[in-house]
Parts: C-alpha cells; structure tokens; sequence
C-alpha cells in the first residue's frame, strides 16, 4: 500500500546510509573509496537536513567523521537500550515522566560494560524511581528508530520486572515524576504506547507470551505500512 514518506523515514534512512559510509571508512585506507564514502556521508547529511531543517548539514557529517573508527572498531552498529516493564501486585505499571522531554515510558537507559543487559534493567528502574524489582523474563525488542522512539540508531531491549520493594523516588535530574498507573488509565504522552502496552500488561498478569520484536520488512529499507495488520507489531 502506498503511503507518504516521513520525517522519521528519511531521519532512518539518513543513519542508514551514514552508517554504511562510516563503516567504510573504517575499513578502508584507499583515497578514491574514502572519497566516494564522504560523498555518501554528504548526502545522508542533506537527507536529515530534509527531515529536519533545524539540522546543520556541515555540523552533522563533523559529528559523524568524529565518531569515525578503524577496523572492528569502526564498524557501526545501533547503540543498546535496556528498559523494565516493572508491575506490582495491584498489576499496575511503573512509568517514569523525563525531565528531558515530558514524556512518559517505562524506565529505561544505556547497556553499562560489565553488565548484564537484566541487570541494568534493576539498575535502572532503582537509580530511576527508588523502586526494587527482580527480572521475570525478556518481553520486547525494539528498533527505536524504526519506532520513532529515538533520532539515532539504538535496539531496546524490553524486560518484564516484579516490584518487590522500595519507595517511589523520581531521579532529580533524570526524571521529572514517577508513578503507578493501571491499564486503560495511562497519562498523557506515553511513548508509543500504542505498539508496547498491550503486551506490557498482558506480561504483568502472568500470561504467557513470545516476545514482541519487529518483524522483517521485503525489502528492509521500505517504509513502514501503518495499518493495523503491519506484521511488525506481531510476535512469534
């Protein structure tokens, strides 16, 4: 089905192709191909810039060259997140209000070296809302910039938690609120909520479930079909 290209389209295919040259640079110490590879950066430049105006593009290809590496090093690849779906006894829902943003999500943050991605989760939602939980099992697997969850390449991995103690404390500076909330009675501005919820509360009543991961697109650079029966919001 056709439908019209979005911003969050071209900021994805923006990183795409930013990704790609970056890659080669990486791996590559011949003049004429590194050329050819800025050129490609140039261009993933100007696409953002078509998605966002407020972007420079001469600022955008500086950052990316930056972060440019050699070898394994450099070969680029979506950076990690970790979040907690945490319910409590009530099968109500922990969500925290971003101090950054406003907008409502279930806690999340950065994978840490030298831990494991369920516990940053605990981490996490402790350093986030004061609340102690303990890891039931893996729920979701997001490409956020797919999702239009984020601006920049990142794979979100989604954990169901059980609160198990603690006190309801926002992060000063992370967070601008936390709370409980029951199903059907979210507040305003929850991040994709549309694409997370159901499965979320479906885990916190201890029904059993796969993992709701994106499902593969023919080709993969197309743009996301947003009718309800997308085979991207299934699991298997």
């Amino acid at each position: 089905m056709d439908r019209r290209v979005t911003a969050q389209d071209l900021l994805r295919w923006s990183e795409a192709l930013a990704g790609i040259a970056r890659t080669g640079l990486g791996f590559t110490d011949n003049p004429y191909e590194r050329e050819r590879f800025e050129e490609v950066l140039a261009v993933a430049a100007d696409i953002r810039h078509a998605a966002r105006s407020d972007i420079d593009h001469d600022q955008v290809v500086s950052e990316w060259m930056k972060t440019t590496g050699t070898g394994v090093a450099g070969y680029q690849t979506p950076k990690i997140a970790v979040g907690a779906v945490v319910g409590n006894d009530r099968g109500e829902i922990l969500l925290v209000k971003r101090a950054d943003s406003g907008i409502w999500l279930y806690p999340t943050g950065w994978a840490d070296i030298g831990y494991s991605a369920s516990e940053v989760a605990v981490k996490e939602v402790k350093e986030e809302t004061g609340i102690d939980c303990e890891v039931r099992r893996l729920i979701g697997l997001f490409d956020g910039l797919r999702l239009g969850f984020t601006q920049i390449p990142l794979y979100s991995l989604v954990f169901h938690c059980h609160a198990v103690g603690g006190e309801l404390e926002p992060h000063p500076l992370e967070c601008a609120d936390v709370g409980w909330f029951s199903e059907g009675h979210l507040p305003p501005h929850v991040a994709g909520a549309d694409h997370w919820a159901d499965h979320a509360f479906r885990a916190i009543r201890g029904e059993p479930l796969d993992v709701l991961y994106d499902q593969p697109r023919i080709p993969p650079w197309r743009a996301d079909d947003p009718s309800p029966d997308d085979p991207s919001s299934r699991t298997r």
